[in-house]
């Protein structure tokens, strides 16, 4: 029997082994569900502990791990463990916040998959109290010449789209990459930021001894069955055929469903709430009832379908969209009901909170599971997995792999690669204004959203860079949130909090799981030093097709404010005749870099170290300089280095700029290297910058001037900024115009 079908019989049926591993339960697991139970399960009762048991819903592979992870802040509401985290932005207003994955569903039908991705975690959002203000994403494919990644990259950006555009929330920023690694499995992070009354947040914990549980919005049907499990488990050679277990989304559902949850929050009516994402009824409820340390009794033929012959397991076990599950205080249901049906939309008495501790689920008079609701979770697998660390890689030195021509030829190459193209093709599609309160959406460092009627703006932003991470877990997990913070930063916020989406391959595989110990400890280290906890996140494994896995990419989302939205910076050029000052060490490091990979088909060495004081150094002095009104042009230097960076500045300004490289550096390293903690300052008096850098003795230096209509670089050629522009913006357009897959690749 298939996951996503069911026993015709409306009576309970008695499970069995072989249909424990059918559910991805392993023989360990399935006798321990026996011992618990002292009898054998239901189906449906085998169907809810399996999902329950995956990896996806219990991060039995992670648990031990994410503890590691700083999570707490003054400024922090509320932590990981509920729908999103809640930060304090002041004025008794909070920002509530998550990332979350649709890697499988999105590489099996990537509308849907990615749309989808998109609809979850905005309910995770406003399940919280908070209206969604703004999306945004991180997006992986496979090689640029690989006969599905066009198809892929088409429908996943057609999903987010087509999603958030309906619902009219902002997608305001995010990042594209492309490498082999993803061919056979793409990586679609999708993260929500909402605005909420730091006093009006919504908990998922029941309570309340025989209040109503009422389910609300879309009916159930058969879309999504076994989700969760399927999430857990690699790819094979028929994934594809998976088609049934990816859910489908209607955005107009959602806006309706948004608004009804809105308003019936401004009442008191609501108790607990909780969205039904993965697991559908089934982790809702038990997630609801766990956290309320109390039981629930359900009766199944209350719940709304919209096909027929539906037996407990598939309701139990849809993940049908646009559906909440909520307690409400007794006498309220009136009142719930009219504002839903105002909306047009399902609402259902569909069960009780008991003092029991038991999910009780009944269906056509019969008993369909009958279990105690702690070891659902409590007992779930925790596995303390092999695991080996990452061997250390060699240094690259720079004189190995010097410049095969003029930098501003390289410059050229490396502006125009899959990496560093620009993404407006991607970007276009989405309605990164709606709401009327994004400052500056795609582009950018960070996105700079306005809280809508104050002064205050946030500043949002998603990163990683998988090749350090590959190369240097430790590393890149560091420098992974050291990037989400220096882009904060050059915008000019106050970095206060991260959600993050770790995505790995098999952690069955020492080497794979030593990636993601990597990562943890790498990450802990910088959240610590730059006093930016994890308030949310998302775990997603098994990312592997046939035993290839992806390259490790721990996803980060940050969360920052400015205080004044009108003291900002962003990296456009502005004025002939500013000086180009360099916050931060001279470039020196190659190993891992764009330079390395794209100019010279390597992609060895160690990747640049991460000095996390130097970063709160560099970091703080540059915020300051922004807040103070003496910066209005900041870009930090991640991918492509310094002479990377000052392209990206001369294209968004219309400007050019003259460069010259020391005497005695190396010019690859110094133009192309990724040395961290930099920042790249264009201001008509650099003495203020150079002086302040000089009092907390932070690196600083002139390294150019601007003026023109070219990048100039001393003795290394020199490129119009027009020219560079149609590089930079004719990649991605001419690949996603490009022959028919199998045809000759685009160059």
């Amino acid at each position: 029997m298939s996951p996503s079908e069911a026993p015709a019989s409306t009576a309970p049926t008695a499970a069995s082994p072989e249909l424990a591993r059918e559910f991805g339960l392993t023989g360990d697991e399935y006798t321990h569900i026996l011992a618990i139970l002292g009898r054998t399960p239901t189906v449906t009762e085998l169907g809810i502990y399996s999902v329950m048991w995956s990896e996806h819903c219990s991060y039995k592979s992670s648990r031990i791990w994410l503890k590691e992870l700083p999570t707490e802040a003054p400024w922090v509401i509320q932590g990981p463990g509920e729908n999103a985290g809640v930060i304090d932005i002041g004025d008794g207003q909070a920002v509530v916040f998550k990332m979350e994955s649709h890697n499988h569903p999105s590489f099996i039908e990537p509308y849907q998959g990615a749309a989808t991705g998109v609809g979850g975690i905005l309910r995770d959002v406003f399940t919280m109290g908070a209206r969604p203000i703004a999306n945004l994403n991180a997006l992986s494919f496979g090689a640029p010449d690989h006969p599905k990644t066009r198809h892929l990259l088409a429908g996943v950006v057609a999903g987010i789209g087509g999603y958030g555009n309906c619902i009219g929330v902002p997608t305001v920023a995010g990042e594209t990459r492309f490498h082999p690694a993803y061919n056979g499995n793409i990586l679609v992070n999708a993260m929500t930021v909402g605005l909420a009354d730091a006093d009006r947040i919504f908990y998922s914990a029941a309570s309340g001894i025989g209040a109503p549980v009422v389910y609300v919005g879309s009916k159930t049907g058969r879309d999504g069955i076994h989700g969760a499990t399927m999430a857990s488990a690699e790819f094979s050679e028929g994934s594809e055929e998976k088609r049934p277990t990816v859910q489908v989304g209607d955005p107009f559902k959602e806006k309706l469903l948004l608004e009804a949850c809105l308003e019936l929050m401004r009442s008191d009516a609501i108790v607990a709430i909780q969205d039904m994402g993965a697991a559908g009824l089934t982790s809702s409820s038990v997630e609801m009832a766990d956290k309320g340390k109390c039981g629930i009794d359900m009766d199944l033929d209350k719940v709304p379908l919209r096909e027929t012959a539906m037996v407990p397991y598939e309701i139990m076990l849809s993940e049908s969209q646009e559906r909440m599950l909520m307690v409400l205080r007794p006498g309220s249901e009136a009142t719930a009901r009219a504002v839903f049906e105002k909306w047009e939309l399902d609402f259902a008495v569909v069960g009780r909170v008991t003092d029991t501790g038991r999910l009780v689920v009944r269906m056509g008079g019969e008993v369909h599971a009958d279990l105690v609701v702690a070891p659902l979770v409590d007992e779930a697998p925790k596995y303390d997995r092999p695991w080996e660390p990452t061997p250390p890689q060699a240094e690259v030195d720079a004189a190995e792999v010097p410049l095969p021509g003029p930098a501003t030829e390289v410059l050229e190459r490396l502006i125009g690669s899959p990496d560093l193209a620009c993404k407006a093709w991607i970007w276009e599609q989405y309605d990164s204004t709606v709401m009327a309160d994004t400052v500056a959406g795609p582009g950018g460092d960070a996105a700079v959203v306005r809280v809508h009627g104050t002064a205050k703006a946030l500043a949002l932003t998603c990163d990683c860079t998988p090749r350090y991470v590959k190369a240097d877990p430790l590393a890149g997990g560091a420098q992974a949130v050291a990037e989400a913070w220096r882009n904060i930063t050059a915008v000019g916020g106050r970095p206060l909090a991260v959600t993050d989406n770790m995505n790995f391959g098999n952690p069955e595989k020492p080497e794979i799981m030593g990636q993601f110990v990597g990562a943890i400890e790498g990450m802990s280290a910088a959240c610590s030093a730059l006093e930016f906890p994890v308030v949310s996140g998302n775990v997603s494994l098994y990312n592997e097709t046939e035993g290839t896995g992806i390259l490790p990419t721990p996803t980060i989302g940050g969360v920052g404010l400015l205080a004044d939205g009108e003291r900002r910076a962003d990296l456009a050029l502005k004025r002939d005749g500013d000086t180009l000052v360099l916050v931060g060490p001279p470039g020196s490091h190659v190993g891992c870099s764009l330079y390395l990979r794209e100019i010279h088909g390597r992609e060895d060495g160690a990747p640049p170290p991460v000095d996390l004081a130097l970063e709160k150094l560099t970091g703080d002095l540059v915020r300051g300089l922004i807040e103070g009104g003496l910066v209005d042009t900041c870009h930090d230097l991640s991918d492509g280095g310094l002479l990377v960076a000052l392209a990206d500045m001369a294209m968004a300004g219309g400007r050019g700029a003259d460069l010259a490289v020391p005497e005695g550096a190396d010019p690859a390293a110094w133009l192309f290297g990724e040395d961290q903690a930099r920042y790249l300052i264009a201001i008509a008096d650099a003495g203020p910058v150079l002086a302040r850098a000089a009092a907390v003795h932070a690196p600083a230096q002139v390294v150019g001037r601007t003026g023109g209509t070219a990048l100039k670089v001393t003795g290394q050629g020199a490129i119009s900024v027009a020219q560079l522009t149609e590089r930079h913006r004719g990649w991605l357009p001419a690949l996603m115009a490009g022959p028919a897959p199998g045809a000759a690749a685009v160059p």
